[in-house]
């Protein structure tokens, strides 16, 4: 996603201004794995077949970034790079959106909404052929990028607080929040619904998030104000590194003041996503899962994957070693 950040523990770290991943390995996860369980008797018997691989390959997109360059714009729109009403001048639809501000312009400022009704042809693409590898692939990935447009600093420049010397607050509102607090979540849902119109869905819920970037950094800023300033960070012990975090108190404190935010955001991203999900079907003329059901991947998808999979450790390490500072 635009901003990159990990698994379990995947913690902010405060001392290298990481800004991170859009949920967390812990969040895309569960959303994608919450997701098949708002999907019609017709579908859910495909989908839990393969619910494994659905939830495993919801962090991709976040491993792609690092052996693609193409790939970090599609998690994100900085919305207020277009003005204070951007909604009402950015083009809905990419061919003129392209004419409008050029495609270079676009992908330096995020094309999220743009990326998603593309994901969407292709998933709906993936029913009419009935191709397991292609409808679970697209599913996990589509999954992810519906998944960030619910996260408020996917939706502006300021997306880690470098502008307001907030740095850290990304990781911090969708990872060190959901995974202390998380458990505790309902993430039942309910059933799946169509979406009448995918291009102008995918743009209410970007516009949504941007909507509540305000809130997000104010009232961070304003806590950091008051709170005891030997109190707002802790280390904690991660592998064989010590990271300097949030104190749970600090990050109780920040939880009650977006008082339930960050729940209603992972429960709408669980809602939406079983709804495209759902809509991509329905649009293929909702054909029989179940008799391709049991069919695994297959062995050049698998061999696909772990190839991606291992070219973006090594990318990854590499950037690691050679630079100190997150990029989106």
């Amino acid at each position: 996603m635009k901003y990159y950040k990990l698994f379990f523990c995947f913690i902010l770290l405060i001392t290298t201004a990481n800004s991170s991943k859009g949920w967390g390995f812990w969040g895309h996860k569960k959303i994608n794995h919450m997701a098949c369980f708002t999907l019609p008797p017709e579908m859910i018997g495909f989908y839990k077949s393969h619910i494994d691989f659905i939830t495993e390959h919801a962090v991709d997109p976040d491993n792609r970034r690092y052996s693609s360059k193409a790939e970090p714009p599609r998690h994100y729109l900085d919305a207020d790079h277009y003005g204070e009403h951007p909604f009402d001048s950015l083009p809905k639809y990419w061919k003129d959106a392209v004419a409008k501000y050029t495609e270079d312009t676009l992908n330096a400022y995020g094309i999220v909404p743009w990326y998603i009704t593309k994901m969407m042809f292709s998933l709906t693409e993936a029913f009419k052929a009935r191709d397991v590898d292609k409808i679970l692939y697209y599913s996990a990935n589509i999954g992810h990028y519906i998944a960030d447009s619910h996260v408020p600093l996917h939706a502006t420049e300021n997306y880690n607080g470098q502008k307001t010397n907030q740095v850290g607050i990304h990781a911090f509102w969708e990872s060190r929040i959901p995974e202390l607090y998380g458990d505790d979540y309902d993430f039942i849902v309910g059933r799946a619904q169509f979406i009448s119109n995918v291009q102008m869905h995918a743009w209410s819920i970007i516009e949504e998030s941007a909507s509540e970037v305000d809130s997000v950094l104010s009232f961070e800023k304003k806590l950091g104000k008051t709170f005891p300033s030997d109190k707002k960070f802790s280390f904690e012990q991660v592998g064989n590194k010590t990271d300097k975090v949030y104190s749970e108190e600090y990050s109780k404190a920040y939880s009650d003041m977006l008082d339930g935010m960050v729940e209603r955001k992972v429960r709408a991203a669980i809602f939406n996503v079983g709804s495209f999900w759902y809509t991509a079907w329905v649009n293929a003329g909702s054909p029989d899962l179940d008799s391709i059901g049991k069919k695994e991947v297959t062995e050049e998808m698998k061999k696909s994957l772990e190839e991606e999979q291992k070219q973006s450790k090594i990318l990854k390490s590499r950037e690691d070693e050679g630079k100190g500072e997150g990029q989106k």
